[in-house]
C-alpha cells in the first residue's frame, strides 16, 4: 500500500481544484448542512452590502463636493452616510455571527470525520496493524482530523464568499469605469501562481514528516504513560529517551524553517507581483481623472472598490490554497475510507451455526505483512464440542497466531478454518467473531469500572449485573471485586476520582471473565494463568470443563501443569504442528513436548531446589 502521494498529484490544475472542491463540498453538505447554508446565505448578503457600500460611498462623495454655503445643504449628507454607517454595521455583525457558524460546522465535520475513521479503525482487517505504512496512513489521518475539517470549511466558505462578493464590486467598477477591470483581474494571478507551488512545498514536507511525526509522539506518550513511568524510572530512561526527542524535535525545527523560508519566500513574490499591479491600476485611475474621463467621487469610490476587491481576491486566494493543502488530507482520508468494506466483510451474510460439533483448522498457512517467513505452515488442529485443547510451544512457535486464526482475526494464507464442515470465510466476520471469546496474554485494562471491565464483552448488549456476577465467581474474581470500595461500580484506575488498581494475578481474573460473560461456543484464553499463583491456577483448570459447561475451550499456555488435563495438545515448532495427543501420550512418545515438559519438572525437583 503505497502512501506516498506523487508530485504530479498534487499540481494545482483546474481538474484538481474542481475535484477538491466537489469533496470538500460533500465532506461539509453531509456534516453541517445547516449552518454550511447558513454561512452561504450571510456570504451573499456580506457580497450586496459590499456593493451597496460602494454606491453609498460615491453618493457621500457627490453630496459633500456639492455642498455649498447655503444653509441646510449639510443635510444632503445625511442619507447616504447613514446608509454607509448602516452597511458597514451589517458586515460587521455579519462577519461575527460568521466566526461563530464557522467554528460551529467546523466541529460538525470534525465529528463525523473521527466517527468515520474510527469505524474504519475498528474494523479493518487485523493484518493491516502489522503494516508500518497503514500506521503511516492512519497517523497522518489522524494527525489532521482535528485541524483540516476547519481549513476545508474555511477555504470552502472563503472562497465561495470572495466569489460572491468580488462578482458584485466587479460589477460595481464597470458601472464606475470599464477601463479598470482588466488589471483588477490580473492582480491576483501573482499571488495564485506562488500558492500554487506555496501548497505542493506543503504537502511533501508533511509527507516526509511523518515517520518523524509518529516517533516523536511515541517518545512523547511512552515518557507520560501511567504503565511506563515505573520502568522508565527503574531504568533511567528519561535522559535518554529525552535526548531522542530533543534530537528529532532539532532535525524537524531545522526542516520546519528552511521549509518556512521557502513558502515565505514564495508568498512575498506573490505579494509584490499583486502590489506592481495594484500600483498600475492606481496610476490609471489617476490618469482617468486628470484627463477628466473620471469624476472624484466616482474616483475615490472606485478606489475603495478596488480596495474591497484586492482584499476579497486575497481571501479567495487564501481559501482555495486551504482547500489544496488539505488535498493530501482528502486523499489520504479517501484512500483510509475505501477499506471499510474489506473492514465489513463485504457481501458475505451468512450467520454461522449458534454451536458447532467440530472446528477444524485445515493445513492453514499464514504470514504477517512485509515477511517472507510464515508464522504457520500447514498447521492442522481439530477440537470437538465441549473439550479442551491446548497450544504449546516455544516462543515463536506460532501458537498466538493459529489463536487468532482460530478467532477470524486473521485470514489464512492457504488453507481454512472449518466449523462443521463449513469454511469460517463464508461467514459474516463479525458475526462469526461473536462465537468466539478470546483472552489475549496482553488483555486491556480499561479505565472503566469493574462490572464494565467484565460486560464489554457483550458490547451491545444491556448489561446484566447477574451474569457479570456469575462470570467473576466462575473465575475467582467476585469476593475482591465485591470488596472494592463501591463495589462492582468502582473504576479499575486511579485515572478518575474513586479509582482503585488490582494486582496483576485480579486483573487476569477480571480478564478471564470476560470470556465467560461472553457465552459464546468457542472460548481461547492465551496464556490465561500467567500472573496468577499456583493455588488460583490448580483451581481454575481443575474445574476448567465444569466452568465451560459444554462450551469448548483452546488454551495457551507455557505450563504444563495447566495443560496435562487439556483433552488434546497440539505442540508447534516454527509454525507446524509437530505433535498432538494427551499429556501421557506425549510424554510416552518421547518427542519435544516430553523434553520440554522434563525440562520444566526438573526446575521443581528436590535435587533443583535444594541446589
Amino acid at each position: 500500500m503505497d502512501l506516498a502521494t506523487p508530485a504530479q498529484d498534487q499540481r494545482k490544475s483546474v481538474g484538481r481544484l474542481t475535484r477538491l472542491m466537489a469533496r470538500s463540498l460533500s465532506m461539509v453538505w453531509q456534516s453541517a448542512r445547516r449552518p454550511f447554508l447558513a454561512l452561504i446565505g450571510l456570504q451573499l448578503l456580506n457580497a450586496i452590502a459590499l456593493a451597496l457600500q460602494i454606491i453609498a460611498v460615491q453618493l457621500a462623495l457627490t453630496a459633500l463636493l456639492q455642498i455649498t454655503a447655503i444653509a441646510g445643504d449639510l443635510w444632503r449628507l445625511v442619507q447616504p452616510v447613514m446608509l454607509l454607517a448602516g452597511l458597514t454595521a451589517v458586515t460587521a455583525v455579519i462577519a461575527s455571527v460568521q466566526v461563530g457558524l464557522w467554528r460551529y460546522a467546523g466541529e460538525l465535520v470534525v465529528a463525523v470525520m473521527w466517527k468515520r475513521v474510527l469505524r474504519v479503525a475498528t474494523r479493518v482487517d487485523l493484518r493491516k496493524f502489522e503494516s508500518a505504512r497503514f500506521y503511516d496512513r492512519l497517523q497522518r489521518v489522524q494527525a489532521n482530523a482535528q485541524t483540516r475539517p476547519y481549513q476545508i470549511t474555511y477555504g470552502l466558505v472563503a472562497t465561495i464568499g470572495a466569489v460572491a462578493a468580488s462578482a458584485a464590486l466587479v460589477v460595481t467598477i464597470v458601472l464606475i469605469h470599464p477601463t479598470l477591470l482588466p488589471l483588477l483581474l490580473v492582480g491576483g494571478v501573482p499571488v495564485l501562481l506562488t500558492s500554487r507551488r506555496q501548497s505542493q512545498l506543503e504537502s511533501d514536507f508533511l509527507a516526509r514528516q511523518t515517520q518523524s511525526m509518529r516517533l516523536r509522539g511515541y517518545l512523547t506518550w511512552v515518557q507520560t504513560g501511567r504503565d511506563e513511568a515505573k520502568e522508565v524510572r527503574a531504568f533511567g530512561l528519561a535522559r535518554n529517551f529525552g535526548q531522542r526527542l530533543n534530537t528529532l524535535y532539532a532535525d524537524y525545527l531545522r526542516d520546519l524553517a528552511q521549509h518556512l523560508w521557502h513558502r515565505s519566500r514564495l508568498g512575498a513574490l506573490g505579494s509584490l507581483g499583486s502590489a506592481i499591479l495594484l500600483a498600475l491600476t492606481l496610476f490609471l485611475l489617476a490618469w482617468l481623472i486628470s484627463t477628466s474621463r473620471l469624476g472624484i467621487a466616482e474616483a475615490a469610490a472606485a478606489l475603495v472598490a478596488i480596495r474591497l476587491l484586492a482584499g476579497q481576491v486575497q481571501s479567495g486566494l487564501n481559501g482555495v490554497q486551504a482547500i489544496f493543502e488539505s488535498g493530501s488530507f482528502i486523499d489520504d482520508l479517501d484512500g483510509f475510507l475505501t477499506l471499510a468494506p474489506a473492514a465489513e466483510g463485504g457481501s458475505r451474510e451468512i450467520a454461522p451455526p449458534a454451536d458447532f460439533h467440530r472446528i477444524r483448522a485445515d493445513a492453514v498457512s499464514f504470514s504477517y505483512p512485509g515477511r517472507s517467513q510464515l508464522a504457520l505452515q500447514a498447521a492442522s488442529i481439530e477440537i470437538n464440542h465441549g473439550e479442551v485443547v491446548a497450544l504449546v510451544g516455544e516462543n515463536g512457535s506460532g501458537k498466538t497466531t493459529l489463536a487468532k486464526v482460530m478467532a477470524g482475526l486473521y485470514e489464512p494464507g492457504s488453507g481454512a478454518v472449518r466449523w462443521d464442515g463449513t469454511d469460517v470465510r463464508t461467514f459474516r466476520p463479525d458475526l462469526f467473531r461473536e462465537r468466539v471469546a478470546i483472552i489475549f496474554q496482553d488483555y486491556v485494562k480499561y479505565a472503566l469500572s469493574a462490572e464494565e471491565n467484565i460486560a464489554v464483552a457483550r458490547p451491545d448488549d444491556e448489561i446484566y449485573h447477574a451474569a457479570v456476577r456469575e462470570a467473576a465467581r466462575l473465575a475467582d474474581a467476585d469476593s475482591f471485586l465485591s470488596a472494592l470500595p463501591s463495589g462492582y461500580q468502582t473504576p479499575l484506575s486511579r485515572r478518575f476520582v474513586g479509582g482503585h488498581e488490582l494486582s496483576g494475578g485480579q486483573w487476569q481474573k477480571v480478564a478471564i471473565a470476560r470470556a465467560f460473560y461472553r457465552s459464546a461456543p468457542l472460548v481461547i484464553i492465551d496464556e490465561p494463568t500467567a500472573a496468577l499463583d499456583a493455588r488460583a491456577e490448580y483451581e481454575l483448570f481443575s474445574s476448567l470443563h465444569e466452568v465451560l459447561r459444554g462450551r469448548s475451550a483452546l488454551i495457551i499456555s507455557h505450563r504444563f501443569s495447566t495443560v496435562r488435563t487439556a483433552d488434546r495438545i497440539y505442540v508447534l515448532d516454527h509454525g507446524r504442528v509437530v505433535e498432538q495427543g494427551s499429556h501421557d501420550e506425549l510424554v510416552a512418545l518421547g518427542g519435544q513436548y516430553a523434553e520440554l515438559f522434563h525440562l520444566q519438572a526438573s526446575a521443581y525437583s528436590v535435587d533443583s531446589v535444594l541446589d
